[in-house]
């Protein structure tokens, strides 16, 4: 399992910087995102269908799609002419709402409003989520500060990972996800931080950090992409699987692979709006 999980992420981990680096002539990152939000909540719905809950699957993917289009200045440019722009987030989340209630009268069978409920859960989930991914994308050095939320997410997923393997004795959430530690999550947070260390130094990588700034990006990186990777473990456990899918040889899902980054790039995106403005 470990030598699988290793050489997953040797071919993944490529593509994915190069979709980050080159965001021109096509805007690569926010098709990469969206058609991996897709995948994500198709397996979302699909596990959710598991428990004999019927969602609205098809209605959730174009809406967890639009979410994540609608961060891509480039896409929202070619709307600006015609529509204010101010007004696409509320239309979205409203349309979301009226019209999935509206296909739920149109289709009362099964446990119909629970699944509108995990419907509209998984467009939040996964669609608002990424979108922030975009959105910090499109920021000023917004390619490094993506590089930044990824990196640091990995370095933290990394060494809580492997902590946790050779010394992880004190259990962190038990009812949750047994596996994971006391041990694993403080090395994951001095992981963090030692790789957004690297952001302060003068490379192609560098964004305007102080060391105080960096050490205090880590540790908030790596604590709440963890919350994302727990947060993600109490959709399993309630739906009774221990991965979201297999898609990903030795790492389960594409869902699986999303909780933590997904909740770094909120404090990411964040944190360079209000902070470094």
């Amino acid at each position: 399992m470990l030598r699988q999980r290793v050489i997953t992420a040797l071919w993944i981990i490529p593509p994915l910087l190069a979709v980050v680096w080159f965001d021109q002539p096509l805007p690569w990152f926010t098709l990469f995102a969206a058609i991996w939000g897709m995948m994500a909540v198709f397996e979302f719905y699909r596990l959710v269908a598991a428990s004999k809950v019927l969602p609205l699957t098809y209605f959730g993917l174009v809406w967890t799609l639009l979410f994540i289009l609608s961060r891509s200045s480039d896409l929202l440019s070619l709307l600006k002419p015609y529509f204010d722009l101010d007004l696409l987030t509320p239309l979205l989340l409203t349309s979301a709402l009226l019209l999935s209630l509206i296909w739920l009268i149109l289709r009362v069978r099964g446990k119909t409003f629970a699944g509108w409920a995990w419907t509209i859960a998984g467009i939040l989930y996964v669609g608002w989520l990424l979108g922030y991914l975009v959105a910090i994308r499109d920021l000023e050095d917004g390619r490094n500060w993506v590089f930044l939320a990824l990196f640091t997410t990995f370095a933290s997923d990394t060494a809580a990972f492997f902590t946790g393997r050779a010394l992880g004795r004190n259990k962190l959430a038990p009812d949750i996800s047994p596996a994971k530690t006391w041990e694993g999550a403080i090395s994951g947070i001095f992981g963090a931080i030692l790789v957004s260390l690297f952001f302060v130094l003068p490379t192609p990588l560098n964004l305007d950090l102080n060391w105080g700034q960096a050490i205090l990006l880590g540790l908030l990186v790596s604590i709440f992409g963890q919350l994302g990777d727990l947060a993600e473990s109490v959709f399993k456990r309630n739906m009774e699987v221990k991965d979201s899918g297999r898609l990903i040889p030795g790492h389960g899902g594409l869902l699986d692979r999303m909780d933590s980054i997904a909740f770094a790039g909120i404090v990411v995106y964040y944190y360079a709006l209000w902070v470094m403005a």
